[in-house]
């Protein structure tokens, strides 16, 4: 199993993944969710071209924790790196026990041919529906498929459901005597409340019970709007103190850089140069939300000492841990069931939500408890993408090509994640144990891909290079996974610099970084975006600019290039994008454009315009007002070139584009002004500062 996908050596049984069912059809289980970025329909696909069967046929089974393989986290652009490996593996077994099986009900050892799941031979037929119940297919070598369906840009399975509205969302279920719960937040981080005078509010018709654990404060009600004006009622029956605790908003760069901080050297390739450095710049990026446009919702359920929980989590498994052990009872006394809800990049507020109804349906045992966040919940309390600094020092030898590389991060850790912190990170459970400092956020190791650190090591060929980060080890703010992580603004920054090289060198960006990377792969997506952009073709109007950025996610994951083209006058707008991208194969055509130019226009968004503000009580951007996003005519043109390897096991699509963007929008500002761009968002603010 040393060969196999991690998702399948941890869950060997190919019985658990793939399984004839009935009216001839196959039901797939997956530990991956939809979230919606179409993983589930790329996996169909993988599933369909392995069996020989169409993709009719194919059931994709929403993922719970009572019958579905455990692989973790959707996230890190994984899903088909990991889940569609295993499921190739599995799907060949049962395709080798089809046709053993086959040939030894027909009495034949010539070679024999499945076509839509039927094996015929002289007139007889055998399928996977005949195959008896203690069929063991055993997962071993996979034989070469002929792809009929991966490849091709299926449509979305989930979109009929969407279009027609049979597809239900986890906001719109309603389960036998289900009730609804609000939670009151805290008016700012880390207020205490001093009193409750519930009895206002308890006396409302409707309202079932009010919910008083530490500070944390919530009702349950018969129905969904007695629950909101109840809400609004308590808040004005508690007191709070409030004290102030965040930083100064206009100084965050220079509040990371001075917090106490867990240092480490990440990597250490060659001696520092003696040298003073021949370029040294300093980047920034704010707070980032999710901004999700729908907001969390979570259904719990006690009934007899155990909990079932309905959720939009990335992490089923990882969430029905933390529910354990937060409320003592074993695992397998808890089932979380993946329920689509608003689609998510990172960790959102879907795990708290589920924890929120949980604490609340352990007041209504019997009862499901069904829990949606407000606008100002899902901006002011879900967790940030960690706000970050990074300086860049680099030294050139006598050809202007850099020599030494220093790339310091200072940023919180970018993994707060359900199970993956020493005590519960819901915040439910922080505000019941009246927590006023959560546990700082983790970091995934380089490794894996890394954190803060996340494409901070240049793709590009650098004798000498060091890594350093700085964890801080206080958080003002909840911080935890956005997509990207690190890599939105490492990324910007190595690009950034790369420019300033080849400014200095007085060579073409394009050429420079050609001559310094070695990874054909990565030289064939710089060649393919160069060519469709017109790289170097007519002169430059005034007050625009074009730029170019590019990285391997994760140095280690699938490879993007991007050329944006800007125009700089009151704002920054970006009027093209041309994309390069190599995932190796690519199963679904029309499924990665999706992903790369999501993630290109949501790199789009948080490059020129997102932030959140707070005063040193608390969050401030809790509406789309004081928290604006790209919108519709902000998005401009957008020209995505595949570099197909079907050859080549298949990367992720999800997060590959958001750096490159990001660097490509910067240079391109550079570009039309003359200066490189130190601190995001581009704003005008931030554009004169850095003039």
């Amino acid at each position: 199993m040393a060969d196999l996908s991690p998702s399948l050596t941890a869950n060997p049984n190919p019985e658990v993944w793939i399984s004839p069912a009935a009216e001839h059809t196959i039901h797939v289980r997956t530990g991956k969710v939809e979230l919606g970025q179409g993983a589930l329909t790329a996996l169909a696909q993988i599933v369909a071209d392995g069996l020989r069967v169409r993709i009719e046929r194919v059931r994709m089974i929403p993922a719970s924790t009572d019958g579905s393989p455990n692989e973790g986290y959707t996230a890190g652009s994984l899903s088909i790196q990991h889940s569609g490996a295993a499921l190739r593996a599995v799907a060949a077994a049962w395709h080798a026990c089809l046709l053993d099986t086959a040939s030894a009900a027909f009495g034949v050892t010539d070679s024999l041919v499945v076509e839509d799941g039927v094996v015929t031979h002289d007139g007889r037929t055998f399928t996977y529906w005949d195959l008896p119940a203690d069929a063991q297919p055993e997962v071993g070598a996979t034989s070469p498929v002929e792809y009929a369906v991966v490849g091709t840009s299926v449509g979305r399975l989930d979109i009929p459901g969407r279009v027609f509205g049979t597809r239900r969302y986890l906001q719109d279920m309603r389960l036998p005597d289900q009730l609804f719960g609000r939670v009151l937040r805290p008016p700012s981080r880390g207020a205490r409340l001093l009193n409750v005078d519930d009895t206002r509010v308890r006396a409302l018709p409707g309202v079932v019970t009010v919910v008083h654990d530490g500070d944390f404060v919530g009702l349950v009600a018969d129905r969904e709007d007695v629950a909101v004006r109840a809400l609004e009622l308590l808040a004005a029956d508690c007191a709070w103190k409030r004290e102030p605790s965040l930083p100064d908003q206009h100084d965050l760069a220079g509040y990371l850089r001075a917090a106490p901080a867990e240092r480490a050297v990440l990597v250490d390739q060659g001696p520092e140069s003696d040298a003073p450095p021949s370029v040294e710049v300093s980047f920034s990026r704010p707070y980032l939300a999710h901004a999700s446009i729908g907001t969390a919702c979570a259904i719990a359920e006690w009934h007899g000492g155990r909990l079932r929980v309905w959720s939009h989590s990335q992490g089923i498994y990882q969430l029905r841990a933390e529910l354990a052990r937060w409320f003592d009872i074993q695992p397998d006394q808890v089932v979380v069931t993946h329920v689509e809800g608003a689609g998510c990049y990172g960790h959102n507020g879907a795990d708290d939500a589920a924890g929120d109804a949980a604490l609340l349906a352990a007041a209504v045992p019997g009862r499901p408890v069904h829990v949606v966040w407000s606008r100002q919940d899902e901006l002011g309390w879900a967790p940030f993408g960690p706000a970050m600094a990074v300086t860049v020092r680099v030294t050139v030898d006598d050809a202007g090509r850099p020599s030494h590389w220093t790339h310091e991060i200072w940023s919180n850790g970018h993994s707060g994640r359900p199970a993956s912190a020493g005590s519960p990170p819901l915040l439910a459970a922080i505000l019941q144990a009246g927590d006023t400092d959560p546990v700082p956020s983790t970091e995934p190791p380089l490794n894996r891909g890394g954190g803060s650190a996340r494409n901070a090591v240049p793709g590009y060929r650098v004798p000498n290079v060091q890594v350093v980060t700085n964890r801080l080890a206080t958080m003002p703010l909840r911080t935890s996974a956005l997509r990207s992580l690190g890599a939105h603004l490492n990324v910007y920054a190595v690009e950034a610099v790369m420019d300033q090289l080849a400014v200095n060198a007085d060579t073409d960006p394009v050429a420079y970084r050609l001559a310094l990377l070695d990874d054909p792969r990565g030289r064939a997506v710089i060649e393919a975006v160069a060519e469709a952009a017109n790289w170097g073709v007519g002169g430059q109007v005034p007050d625009t600019g074009r730029g170019i950025g590019y990285a391997r996610y994760k140095n280690l994951g699938a490879y993007c290039a991007v050329v944006a083209d800007v125009e700089v006058t009151s704002r920054v707008t970006v009027t093209r994008l041309t994309i390069a991208v190599d995932v190796g194969l690519t199963v679904n055509p029309d499924g990665v454009r999706n992903q790369i130019e999501g993630g290109a226009i949501q790199a789009l968004s948080w490059t020129t315009t997102e932030q959140v503000r707070f005063d040193a009580h608390d969050v401030t951007s809790r509406t789309w007002e004081d928290y604006p996003i790209a919108t519709f005519p902000d998005v401009p043109p957008i020209e995505t070139v595949i570099v197909d390897r079907p050859d080549l096991p298949s990367l992720g699509a999800g997060e590959t584009s958001l750096g490159p963007t990001a660097a490509a929008i910067g240079n391109a500002v550079r570009d039309a002004l003359g200066a490189t761009i130190h601190d995001l968002p581009l704003t005008a603010e931030n554009l004169m500062r850095s003039l």
